[in-house]
């Protein structure tokens, strides 16, 4: 017999000024620059992504440039996929219903995956921002663990994204 994981019942806000509540199912990361500092994951975003896990499908897309990602990850619920690029990661949001999807990045390599997702969180760390990525961004938190915050305590995102 198989065991059956249950599936995660997502985060849900309702922001003022929307017609229909925010609603997570899916968070995905990118990994290098946003959970991980030259290819090591940042103080905290471990236990983070354990509490977050519980609640969404968390899948970390990555070109994985120092070659760490599934070590740094392993023993964490999440999912790893490396992929070449940019196109790879909006694919996904898109398989898995962008209306659904919160992503979090740094990247230019994440520009296409912010563009097709729900809610985007671009952080910026020791590895910095691309300038395009913010143009798409709908937050900008200084540490990935702000933005895991907000979306375990999604109250937070009403004041930020309110019209």
């Amino acid at each position: 017999m198989t065991e059956r994981r249950r599936a995660p019942k997502g985060v849900e806000v309702s922001i003022p000024g929307r017609k229909m509540p925010l609603r997570i199912e899916h968070v995905v990361f990118d990994f290098n620059g946003t959970l991980a500092v030259e290819g090591k994951l940042v103080r905290g975003v471990a236990e983070r992504l354990r509490k977050l896990a519980t609640l969404t499908r968390v899948v970390v897309m990555t070109a994985d440039t120092f070659g760490t990602a599934r070590a740094a990850l392993a023993s964490l619920p999440v999912t790893v996929h490396v992929v070449r690029g940019g196109a790879d990661k909006r694919r996904y949001v898109e398989s898995v219903g962008r209306g659904t999807v919160a992503v979090v990045g740094n990247g230019i390599n994440d520009v296409a995956m912010f563009k097709a997702a729900a809610l985007g969180i671009a952080v910026c760390q020791a590895e910095g921002t691309a300038g395009e990525l913010l143009r798409v961004a709908s937050i900008l938190v200084h540490d990935v663990n702000d933005a895991c915050d907000l979306l375990l305590k999604p109250q937070r995102l009403v004041a930020t994204l309110r019209r």
